[in-house]
């Protein structure tokens, strides 16, 4: 209350009232994710050990323990899609666009093969994108003595940048179990196709079981799967294969014609894109549908639990009978990135090993389509080193 004097006197009375509006929060400003400036090459995993875990052995034994302590209190563990058998509806749209992903990527693949020649080494892994193989002595393969560890180059193929990955395809993942003997009676697929049908995509040639009710289980122990169904003959003969364009079979042929010079950087772009929506979208997917790998070699298997064939002949199979040791799979043994060598100047020298430390990685489908003329994403530049400078090669011992 503010008193106000008038001339004649008298006073008269005012409430004034004063409204804050506040402090207004900050407007969502999207966080731009930061890269260091160099990150080490990717280490080459030791074969006679067995792969790291990707979930810790902590949490996997926590888990174990609650489901065994529901079981033994008799009730049903609690499964939400996909675990329960159901599709999750949301990641329907994202296995379609990861499907016509991968088409594309592998069109363009096809077609840049034909101007960007890849080497690959006759007597170990090692893949080379380039016009010529380069000159590091680090082949370990059969005879490497007697060439002083230098590389026996050989023209590469479509399978030496996106690594074939194969999964045998399943009418019912919930279903019997692959054995070792009823093996050849299912078909083998690329992983990404089979995880894609399981996520809700609907192939020609290659059915899925829909349900409609979940799949009840009591532990380990499935009590209510909805019976046992006949499942659908293999429908891959030797004349016709319906995924023709879903795999890379034959694509070092004349399949895909060769692009013209204009078009080049715009078919490496779009193949680079399509390499990048492949990654994202089966990780978005593997966060959900179970995908499982071994330990100890390159086998991958889309479901639930893995299958039963004694094909693993990797660290101490003996031991095993051949059987896979199963664990959670991660996006690269579902999609390798496979690196390569990065070449600054692809029509320059060859890379020799004496300046080996200057040099960087990057994925082998990465190192084509940047050669052709796409702009890398951020993501691969600390790893290629394109901020150091490569000296001469009688200058690299004065390097520090």
């Amino acid at each position: 209350m503010h008193q106000w004097f008038q001339p004649n006197g008298l006073t008269s009375s005012r409430t004034f009232l004063c409204v804050s509006e506040g402090l207004r929060p900050d407007p969502v400003v999207k966080k731009q994710e930061v890269y260091p400036q160099n990150v080490d090459l990717p280490p080459i995993l030791p074969k006679n050990k067995k792969k790291p875990y990707p979930i810790p052995l902590k949490k996997i034994q926590q888990a174990a323990r609650a489901d065994k302590k529901i079981a033994e209190m008799g009730k049903e563990k609690p499964l939400e899609p996909p675990k329960n058998g159901l599709l999750v509806p949301d990641l329907i749209p994202v296995a379609y666009d990861v499907l016509e992903a991968w088409k594309i990527l592998i069109k363009g693949l096809g077609q840049l093969f034909h101007v960007f020649p890849v080497y690959g080494c006759s007597e170990c892994s090692e893949v080379h994108v380039g016009q010529t193989g380069h000159n590091i002595q680090d082949c370990h393969g059969p005879g490497s003595e007697q060439r002083r560890s230098f590389h026996s180059w050989v023209r590469g193929s479509i399978n030496d940048v996106l690594v074939p990955v194969e999964s045998y395809h399943l009418y019912d993942p919930f279903g019997r179990r692959i054995k070792h003997e009823t093996r050849f009676n299912y078909d083998r697929i690329p992983a990404v196709v089979e995880l894609c049908i399981q996520a809700g995509v609907d192939l020609p040639g290659y059915p899925s079981r829909r349900r409609t009710k979940p799949i009840r289980m009591l532990g380990k122990k499935v009590i209510d799967r909805g019976g046992f169904v006949e499942e659908p003959k293999p429908c891959h003969t030797g004349d016709s294969y319906p995924l023709m364009e879903l795999d890379t079979y034959g694509t070092h042929d004349l399949r895909f014609q060769p692009p013209a010079a204009s078009d080049i950087s715009k078919i490496a772009q779009e193949t680079l894109d399509a390499y990048e929506k492949v990654r994202w979208g089966v990780r978005k997917l593997m966060r959900k549908y179970s995908v499982k790998a071994c330990g100890y070699c390159s086998e991958v298997h889309v479901g639930p639990w893995g299958h039963n064939a004694k094909l693993c002949g990797a660290f101490k199979h003996q031991w095993r009978d051949g059987k896979h040791g199963w664990q959670d799979a991660t996006v690269d043994e579902v999609v390798p990135p496979n690196y390569v060598w990065h070449v600054r100047d692809p029509r320059g020298p060859p890379l020799i090993g004496v300046l080996k430390q200057f040099y960087g990685k990057a994925p082998a489908v990465v190192e084509m389509c940047m050669q052709a003329g796409a702009e890398v994403p951020d993501k691969y530049k600390p790893m290629m080193r394109l901020d150091i400078v490569v000296p001469a090669s009688d200058e690299a011992r004065l390097a520090a």
